[in-house]
């Protein structure tokens, strides 16, 4: 029988930055905007054992300003995206603004600088992606996603969709079930 794991990147990893900085003797303090603090000065070879440590689950601690805050962009998104309650409550723009300190503009250029993409496309990649996991996962009708994803309508959704998977929302809950029901009758 396959089961599907439910699982908080956030918390996963937050866990195992606990985990190894306590194995190491390190003090440190870890604040919920993914900002870790030393809490004194630790070697290089410290510094090296515990990114190989952290290496081993995807992790790494990241130095660079502009990564770091690119870094904090994705993770607002990301986490709003997954997030059960209702989306950011005004736009994008200002919520990014109020919650980061700097204009807009400085976001937005810095992020494509750094990833060679937009927020507003990566933040529609993030919905897509929610969107794919809850049809694939809950009964959810695409009225209801749409309305959870704060979607204008459930059109909006679809062409979203399509435009970025080039199936539409119907075709691709298709597809999964075939799928489901090759893999049960195997």
């Amino acid at each position: 029988m396959r089961y599907h794991i439910n699982y908080n990147i956030t918390l996963a990893c937050k866990a195992i930055v606990k985990e190894k900085f306590t194995q190491m003797g390190i003090d440190y303090n870890l604040y919920e905007d993914g900002e870790l603090e030393l809490k004194k000065m630790i070697s290089q070879d410290e510094l090296l054992h515990i990114n190989k440590q952290l290496a081993q689950y995807g992790i790494e601690l990241i130095y660079d300003q502009k990564i770091s805050l690119v870094n904090k962009i994705k993770d607002i998104i990301i986490n709003n995206v997954n997030s059960d309650e209702q989306g950011f409550n005004t736009k994008l723009s200002i919520y990014l603004t109020e919650k980061l300190h700097h204009t807009y503009a400085y976001l937005a250029n810095l992020f494509t600088e750094v990833t060679y993409t937009t927020i507003e496309n990566f933040f529609i990649l993030q919905k897509i992606q929610r969107v794919k996991q809850l049809l694939i996962e809950n009964n959810l009708t695409l009225t209801q996603i749409a309305n959870l994803l704060e979607y204008s309508s459930v059109a909006h959704l679809s062409n979203q969709f399509k435009k970025t998977t080039g199936l539409t929302p119907t075709a691709f809950q298709r597809i999964i079930k075939k799928r489901k029901e090759y893999l049960n009758s195997q």
